[in-house]
């Protein structure tokens, strides 16, 4: 039987990496067997529901790069996908369950009899699992107010869309012996269940704002590239089998199993993430890497359409430089700061422990005269840096160190001599002139 999986997100919030990660699993069984991907949206719960977070939904896992075959923008031949306009069929299901006594009222609500016994399945993680029915109270399907449950919703929604498989999160383990029993009594076969391990944080506590659990589209923000976010969290609680971790979507495909998912919870770790970021970023070409940042230099303000065109070569040089070190798109434009905007203070703690020494504005002036006859090679800079540290009985890290000040403002940068070589010696001498005059202040 060819799948059909289904994402049932409900809008009471943006979507979040747990999220993300289950719409991820469904979506790479899907296409793994060339099945369905659904997309429902559960808006039932009106006073927290809201368009902008179904946007949010949206737009999050487009951002990812996961599509769906059937649901909002696309349609599909078991609309509506929107839980709030299946509420009819939802009742319609409770008198039925009502009329066949298999349900009875309760002070104006509609209960579900649970039948004595057991109530088992098989989950594609975990295995066999048993619930005692007596241990289930006979619990709510339509409210008093003629809304209908989340259990008997779902189950409605996953019958009328043929959904073949249930990947969702270990903490609906619970709500599953309640479903397969109402699968049963509407007369459908319940789909294959697949509870996935829920992901923590560091600590193995669970995943919150304080670990990172944030928006997805909120990670574009913070510079993440989408492949590399795609990859990190298909690895989250699934393992290929081998010690390969870069995987392009088309090899997380060919690779998928439901075999493949842990059955222990997934840590979420952050470094890891930005390592996964780093090694994407370092797979883009030159005109890539400048497409993907042009965004974000615009907002900070220091795009130019040069960048891309008599300016290409200096720019690339600049990016070559910070390649090594930026792990997201964001601590680039931070690194780029300096070839773009002259420092407007020195870290307080750099000027006090490299620039308080007695005769340091000399120094300076020193190098500024130096700089602005030394032959423009990075090689010869430092070389001649040094020389003029050894001519002043002073150390060469104190020269280094005040001429990365008066470039950055800062006290890390990329390498100092390559720097100066890609800002040029008009901007290189102004900046230490600039520097020496706070010196002498």
């Amino acid at each position: 039987m060819t799948p059909r999986v289904r994402f049932a997100p409900s809008p009471t919030g943006y979507l979040h990496v747990g999220g993300a990660r289950t719409a991820l699993f469904n979506w790479l069984y899907a296409r793994r067997h060339g099945g369905t991907f659904v997309l429902r949206i559960e808006d039932t719960d009106v006073q927290r529901s809201s368009w902008e977070m179904v946007s949010g939904i949206l737009d999050g896992l487009k951002w990812l790069g996961v599509d769906w075959d059937e649901g909002p923008e696309v349609g599909g031949p078991h609309a509506p996908y929107f839980q709030s306009e299946r509420l009819d069929r939802h009742r319609a299901a409770a008198r039925d369950l009502l009329a066949r006594g298999l349900a009875f009222e309760d002070e104006g609500a509609i209960r579900f009899k649970v039948p004595p016994g057991q109530t088992t399945f098989t989950d594609s993680v975990h295995g066999p699992i048993a619930f005692e029915n007596e241990h289930i109270e006979p619990f709510v399907i339509l409210r008093s107010d003629g809304n209908p449950t989340y259990h008997l919703s779902v189950v409605v929604d996953d019958i009328d869309m043929r959904i073949s498989h249930v990947i969702r999160g270990d903490d609906h383990i619970s709500n599953t012996p309640k479903h397969v029993l109402l699968f049963t009594a509407l007369g459908a076969t319940p789909p294959t269940f697949a509870h996935v391990p829920l992901i923590m944080g560091a600590d193995k506590k669970r995943l919150s704002k304080r670990h990172g659990a944030t928006s997805v589209l909120e990670y574009q923000k913070l510079g993440y590239l989408p492949e590399a976010l795609f990859n990190f969290l298909a690895l989250l609680g699934w393992g290929t089998g081998s010690d390969q971790e870069l995987f392009t979507p088309a090899a997380l495909i060919e690779r998928f199993t439901l075999d493949g998912i842990s059955g222990g919870n997934a840590v979420f770790n952050v470094e890891k993430l930005d390592w996964f970021n780093h090694q994407y970023l370092l797979q883009l070409g030159d005109d890539a890497l400048i497409a993907r940042l042009q965004p974000k230099l615009k907002e900070a303000g220091y795009w130019r359409d040069a960048l891309f065109g008599a300016d290409r070569d200096w720019f690339v040089g600049v990016l070559a430089l910070l390649r090594p070190r930026a792990r997201r798109l964001t601590e680039y434009i931070e690194q780029l700061q300096p070839f773009f905007v002259a420092p407007s203070s020195y870290d307080a703690d750099g000027v006090r422990k490299h620039l308080s020494a007695d005769g340091m504005r000399a120094h300076v002036e020193a190098l500024r005269d130096l700089y602005a006859a030394s032959p423009w090679e990075a090689a010869t800079l430092e070389r001649d840096l040094r020389a003029l540290a050894e001519a002043r009985g002073i150390k060469a890290a104190a020269l280094i160190h005040a001429t990365r000040l008066a470039l950055t403002g800062r006290m890390v940068s990329p390498g100092l001599f390559e720097m100066l070589v890609l800002m040029g010696r008009t901007e290189t001498v102004k900046r230490i002139e600039t520097l020496a005059r706070e010196l002498g202040a």
